[in-house]
């Protein structure tokens, strides 16, 4: 029985991202659902740092458990920006909104959610 050989290629097409992996992947939303995703990432940063099980979290949060194992695995589909935000408020983090003219030397403007 022949085998036929398959040669690697040693060259790999690379494509930068935007940033964005919604974006990236063409999802509905992206810039939202990438909001979305930084908030409950600093939500969780928040929850870990002071050791919270998730049910000491959801008292802290006003959320019943499930819902704080939703958070704490990315399931984001019921949380809204402004919720998460909420959330944040709950756990004593100011959460700041700046509004600015975007630069010319970039195409579109976008929403960002940095944690500090």
């Amino acid at each position: 029985m022949a085998r036929a050989s398959a040669r690697k290629s040693n060259s790999t097409d690379i494509t930068r991202g935007s940033g964005n992996v919604f974006a990236d992947l063409g999802l509905p939303d992206a810039e939202e659902r990438q909001t979305k995703l930084r908030l409950a990432y600093a939500l969780n940063a928040v929850i870990g740092r002071a050791r919270l099980s998730q049910a000491a979290a959801a008292m802290r949060l006003g959320l019943n458990q499930p819902k704080v194992s939703a958070l704490r695995n990315y399931k984001l589909e019921g949380f809204s920006v402004e919720r998460l935000m909420t959330l944040l408020n709950a756990l004593d983090q100011d959460v700041e909104i700046v509004i600015r003219k975007k630069p010319r030397s970039r195409g579109a403007a976008r929403i960002s959610v940095v944690a500090a």
